[in-house]
């Protein structure tokens, strides 16, 4: 089952970092947050990504088409053909990623709908390339299934800056993007789609994710909450840059199962 991964936006509240770097390499330790959230999706066997890139995506081609030899020891032996030793001391096996370029101020619905010919099964899972959590993505994928809805959000606790979701048990009734007084859940991304979503997005630049194709779904009655109740954040800010590392320094990242 492919996970796609939107990494394209200007990250324009975090402009410190992302002047120099698109906001999913901005570093958590010494790996980008994007690393981390593939950990967490390959934790639970999901090996096969689609990053959809946008501002500055040539940086995170580099990183990925560079990535042995930015994470593992090598020896290279120079002369008239040229040998390079690769230890692959790294512990990424069996990844596949997919790099797209989706356009530089392309909004989410359209980026998805430009990688609609990866996806190759019924299934498949979508998140931001800013957000992590020790999300439970075996349970998550197992209540989709079982509901047979079109869409499943995870939901997570309320923060006021973040998009609410009005629910009743666990129906969205309404998806309401950027309110300032919610509900006990918001959207915390970590979605998973049935292929039939991409009827509801288009090639057009301006076709959004959540204004738009999710308000439609919770209209119709096809859009689930999963409701994960343990840690989830975002990198927002320089604020969670710091907040983030200071976890990840002391021991403390909550998001770190594998």
């Amino acid at each position: 089952m492919k996970t796609v991964i939107l990494c394209g936006g200007l990250g324009t509240r975090l402009r410190e970092e992302t002047e120099f770097k698109p906001k999913p390499m901005v570093n958590i330790g010494t790996r980008p947050i994007l690393w981390h959230i593939m950990k967490t999706y390959c934790y639970h066997g999901c090996k096969e990504f689609v990053l959809c890139l946008g501002y500055k995506g040539e940086m995170i081609k580099e990183y990925f088409y560079n990535y042995e030899v930015f994470n593992s020891n090598f020896t290279i032996e120079y002369g008239q053909n040229k040998k390079i030793e690769i230890e692959n001391n790294h512990a990424e096996r069996g990844w596949k990623v997919t790099l797209a370029y989706t356009g530089d101020k392309t909004l989410k619905g359209a980026r998805l709908k430009k990688i609609e010919k990866y996806i190759d099964g019924d299934t498949f899972m979508v998140t931001y390339g800013d957000g992590v959590g020790d999300i439970d993505i075996k349970a998550l994928l197992a209540f989709h299934k079982q509901h047979g809805k079109l869409a499943t959000v995870t939901g997570v606790n309320y923060i006021p800056r973040f998009g609410e979701l009005n629910i009743k048990g666990e129906d969205v009734l309404r998806f309401l993007e950027k309110q300032e007084k919610g509900a006990a859940y918001i959207n915390g991304g970590f979605f998973v789609f049935n292929r039939k979503i991409f009827d509801y997005f288009t090639y057009d630049d301006s076709c959004d994710l959540e204004y738009g194709p999710l308000e439609k779904l919770a209209a119709e009655g096809q859009l689930k909450v999963y409701k994960h109740k343990g840690f989830w954040s975002c990198m927002d800010t320089l604020r969670d840059v710091d907040y983030l590392n200071s976890l990840w320094n002391e021991g403390k990242a909550k998001w770190k199962v594998w």
